[in-house]
């Protein structure tokens, strides 16, 4: 197999506008039978003034990722699983990453910590947050394995 078939890519916060306030639709992913987690952070424009532009649970508190035992349980936050600061307003069309390594002590479950946005002059920040899990146990058969609606081989 390819190496990026055997990769599984996981909707952590859908791409959306938000002005003043919490990224709505932020979920968590599943990281048994993975060894890896990328957690990849995709800016689009901010009209936030100058400062702080998104961070977790207020704009200026660098982004982080957070795990737990089980889905629903109270979330702790992964020791150095956090961006150097909060994303700035223009740092717009950029990409952050944060890497995990799964085969360390970690817990099943993670998420990014409560993304914020601050207020825009009208339209806040664009954001989108996926979870990329590689170096998996057993390689994913299908698409629906990799994660994906459809994929196409060409």
């Amino acid at each position: 197999m390819i190496p990026v078939q055997e990769t599984k890519t996981v909707i952590l916060t859908p791409p959306q506008l938000k002005d003043d306030g919490d990224f709505a639709g932020n979920t968590y992913v599943d990281t048994a039978g993975w060894g890896h987690l990328r957690v990849l952070f995709i800016t689009g424009t901010t009209d936030v003034a100058a400062g702080d532009a998104i961070g977790s649970t207020a704009e200026g508190t660098a982004p982080l990722v957070e795990e737990c035992d089980d889905s629903g349980g109270s979330y702790s936050a992964v020791s150095g699983a956090a961006l150097a600061d909060s994303i700035q307003y223009n740092e717009d069309d950029k990409l952050f990453a944060i890497d995990i390594d799964l085969k360390k002590s970690h817990k099943q479950y993670m998420r990014v910590q409560a993304p914020h946005s601050a207020a825009g002059a009208a339209n806040g920040s664009n954001l989108a947050i996926i979870g990329i899990l590689s170096r998996p146990d057993r390689g994913p058969k299908d698409a629906a394995g990799q994660g994906l609606t459809e994929h196409i081989k060409a």
